[in-house]
């Protein structure tokens, strides 16, 4: 069932399971202002099993492009999408958010995968050593590490 997300009352709804659930409610709050005051878009995210397509696509993105594969149950997906941008984000039940910035058009298009990870989260092992991770502070998130890689190939 999807969940549009208030980023003026932090819920947990649908992170329920997550070990560091009020962390991550403020990471997808943080998410949901950022969409909203750039984009005017509200953010609405859907349980994995709702977007099975999505979730396909950027995993074989990921596998494909760093050989990643994560063991960590994948809880939420958030789309936005508009005639240059086609950005999903993605929620794990470990309190990491992923997200593909993937401009579908330009003379360099920018094409990325960013990594964050809520307060309280573990880097997962799958990733740990690979990346150098940035601090950056949200009234929402509290301290959120992230990272990134670029995207070499095409994929829309």
């Amino acid at each position: 069932m999807a969940y549009k997300v208030d980023f003026k009352t932090v819920s947990t709804t649908g992170l329920e399971s997550s070990p560091v659930a009020e962390a991550l409610a403020g990471l997808r709050a943080n998410e949901a202002r950022y969409f909203w005051n750039k984009y005017k878009f509200e953010y609405v995210t859907y349980p994995a099993s709702e977007k099975r397509d999505v979730v396909a696509w950027y995993e074989k993105l990921i596998r494909t492009e760093r050989d990643l594969s994560f063991s960590e149950k994948l809880l939420e997906v958030a789309v936005y999408e508009d005639d240059d941008l086609y950005w999903p984000e993605f929620y794990y039940e470990n309190g990491m958010v992923l997200n593909v910035l993937y401009e579908k058009t330009g003379e360099k298009p920018k094409r990325a995968v960013g990594i964050k990870l809520a307060v309280g989260a573990e880097v997962p092992v799958e990733i740990e050593g690979k990346f150098k991770f940035a601090h950056q502070r949200s009234k929402l998130a509290g301290e959120i590490r992230g990272s990134y890689f670029k995207v070499k190939q095409t994929w829309l």
